[in-house]
């Protein structure tokens, strides 16, 4: 299988007052393309650092970052806006759904940064909550939705551009065990059917053996990095799921907590982005 995303001696290093904090330390790392790979590790192992150098979301301090043959590491912030836009999808631990929109219109944002008329994007917007099971809820605002379906919303709007890789962060974090495993249902049979390289990141070790490839990070480093076999995979899937599948869900409201810094910046550039785009379409 060809790797789509290569990292190679990747390092970062945060200053704090006068300290040097080594957040990664000469991560060395390929990822096949349509894989889904989990990377798990403790909370401050690095893990979502890593995920958001992969994303283009923050910059290295040294090595490179590789998505098919573009060094995403050497873009300028114009070039990497423009790149993840044609690109690559996200998935956020606390949804990120624009509150003003409706879950279709939520969905179709990619497709409107695409250039894509109306009519078109709301067209497959449905068609990916239909997949979702949420083709009822598409015209209901993210107050209107329990936590599972604001993921979902989430997860539909990730796809609907078919991009070539997916990052998620703790995607299943703000929801109870029942919701995580129907969640991650969805995700993982999205993926498979798009061909798409998934890449997730959680603290849930159990959660993380439904992938392809387990990454372990300890210490800002790779502990282990594992592909698992076909009868291992089908095994774990088995285990984790049972009798899961994509319906709609319903569970109690969660409390959100604060998002990460980068993902915060992405989510309030893209609403930035989104009035420009309804202005311009409205004149």
């Amino acid at each position: 299988m060809a790797s789509i995303i290569k990292v190679q001696n990747l390092r970062k290093v945060y200053r704090v007052g006068k300290e040097k904090v080594v957040a990664l330390d000469d991560i060395c790392l390929e990822i096949g393309e349509g894989e889904m790979c989990c990377i798990v590790g403790a909370s401050g192992s690095g893990k979502s650092t890593l995920l958001n150098q992969l994303a283009g979301l923050e910059k290295p301090t040294k090595g490179r970052v590789l998505i098919g043959k573009h060094d995403i590491s050497a873009m300028t912030e114009d070039e990497l806006a423009d790149f993840r836009q044609q690109h690559l999808g996200f998935i956020f631990q606390s949804y990120n759904l624009l509150p003003s929109m409706t879950a279709a219109e939520n969905v179709a944002l990619p497709l409107m940064f695409k250039g894509m008329g109306k009519k078109q994007r709301e067209k497959l917007a449905r068609k990916e909550l239909k997949k979702m099971g949420l083709l009822s809820r598409a015209n209901h605002k993210p107050t209107e939705m329990s936590g599972g379906q604001q993921q979902r919303v989430g997860i539909a709007r990730a796809f609907v551009a078919k991009p070539k890789v997916i990052f998620a962060d703790e995607p299943t974090g703000n929801l109870d065990s029942t919701t995580s495993r129907q969640v991650l249902y969805s995700m993982l049979e999205m993926a498979k059917s798009y061909g798409i390289t998934f890449v997730m990141v959680t603290h849930e070790k159990e959660l993380a053996y439904c992938g392809d490839r387990i990454v372990t990070i300890k210490d800002g480093r790779v502990l282990d990095n594992v592909l698992l076999g076909e009868d291992e995979k089908a095994e774990n899937r088995r285990r984790l799921f049972g009798d899961v599948t994509s319906g709609d869900i319903a569970e109690p409201e969660t409390t959100v907590p604060e998002e990460k810094k980068p993902a915060a910046r992405q989510a309030k550039a893209v609403a930035a982005a989104v009035a420009e785009k309804v202005n311009q379409e409205s004149m």
